[in-house]
């Protein structure tokens, strides 16, 4: 709550300012502490980047709508308007972009969107003389599509917090091993990807729908994505899904409701596949029969535990369209249940029909689980 009242009169000061003079004159005269948000950097970060100056350049980007490319060929043609906001050197897009990610918490990326719209709302209510201020439908909207969403899917809040846990907590542990002077940064596609999957839309929609909410210049376009998440090998994958599971279990592993030994669930997720299937020996069959899909299987952890996905294996079927041996479900289980021991003790797992088997009833039994 601090935070927000805090933003509310940096808003204040730079609509008061911008009466009689252009918005970064504006902006430079605000004596305002922003003590109330955090440095997401450590002390010991050799940030060469002044926190306060980042602050108030991404209140600018915000109430003008710039991107960081934009804004940073603006400093460059300009440095004494980078040293007017507090900059010893003109940032890049990259510094930006980082910042953005790594260096502003939830509560800091509020602060600054807070105090922007309001300027924004204030120039276009109070009829103020300010031709670089955006136009206040942006912002409207922004904070409409942000609040009203749809029943069973997730909110802007809820996709932002979600990706910075899992940038925080996960993205590291995977490598596709590519250049180290590439455009974009493992992370960046990982971070696209997840926006993907949380709301539920293919590469070119998603690459387009994550660039209008994050900026045209933040993250890959569509066939970049496609052309990097290739260089994933499935191998590694699995790997460091294994990797990233071990840092969420040491993270998590002291809150009371993670109980051990824990009861957890396998069920089988597919995805549907809707291209050629020839020379796709991972698509199967559907109970449909005329769909077709990857499929996976997968242990989480249920019951009054936290929900997590301990192991996933992709499962590989025998379809008319490839050379697939019979799949053995119960060799599945056993890797699945492998995978999953290394990280917590289980006691009990629950199956559906599809691995109602007793092999795999044996498989279990030989793994001391229930």
């Amino acid at each position: 709550m601090r935070s927000l009242c805090e933003a509310y009169r940096l808003g204040i000061s730079i609509r008061s300012n911008l009466t009689r003079s252009d918005l970064l004159t504006a902006v430079e005269q605000v004596d305002h502490s922003i003590e109330a948000i955090d440095d997401g950097y450590p002390a010991w970060h050799p940030a060469p980047l002044s926190f306060r100056a980042m602050v108030l350049a991404f209140v600018v980007m915000e109430i003008t709508g710039e991107s960081y490319a934009a804004f940073s060929r603006r400093l460059t043609r300009q440095p004494e308007l980078a040293t007017a906001l507090g900059f010893d050197r003109v940032p890049d897009e990259s510094a930006f972009s980082r910042a953005w990610r790594n260096r502003f918490d939830d509560t800091a990326q509020e602060y600054i969107e807070t105090a922007a719209h309001f300027v924004v709302k204030e120039v276009h209510d109070g009829d103020i003389h300010a031709p670089e201020v955006r136009p206040k439908s942006e912002v409207i909207e922004a904070e409409e599509s942000e609040n009203q969403t749809p029943e069973g899917e997730f909110s802007t809040a809820e996709i932002a917090r979600t990706t910075r846990l899992a940038r925080d907590h996960a993205f590291g542990r995977f490598d596709s091993d590519r250049a180290a002077n590439a455009s974009y940064h493992d992370t960046e596609f990982l971070e696209l990807q997840t926006f993907m999957g949380m709301v539920g839309c293919g590469t070119a929609q998603g690459a387009a729908r994550f660039q209008y909410r994050r900026g045209e210049d933040y993250g890959p376009h569509g066939d970049t994505h496609l052309r990097a998440v290739k260089q994933f090998a499935p191998e590694d994958l699995i790997d460091s899904f294994g990797n990233a599971t071990e840092r969420l279990c040491s993270v998590i592993g002291s809150d009371a409701s993670f109980r051990r030994p824990v009861t957890a669930a396998i069920d089988i997720t597919t995805i549907p596949y809707y291209g050629d299937v020839e020379e796709m020996p991972m698509v199967s069959g559907t109970k449909d029969r005329d769909g077709h899909a990857f499929k996976f299987a997968t242990l989480s952890i249920i019951g009054r535990n936290i929900p997590l996905v301990l192991a996933v294996e992709p499962v590989r079927e025998s379809s008319p369209w490839d050379d697939n041996p019979p799949n053995q479900i119960h060799r599945v289980v056993r890797r699945l249940v492998e995978r999953a021991k290394e990280h917590v003790p289980i006691e009990t797992v629950l199956c559906d029909r599809e691995f109602d088997s007793m092999r795999v009833f044996q498989t279990l039994q030989n793994h001391d689980v229930n």
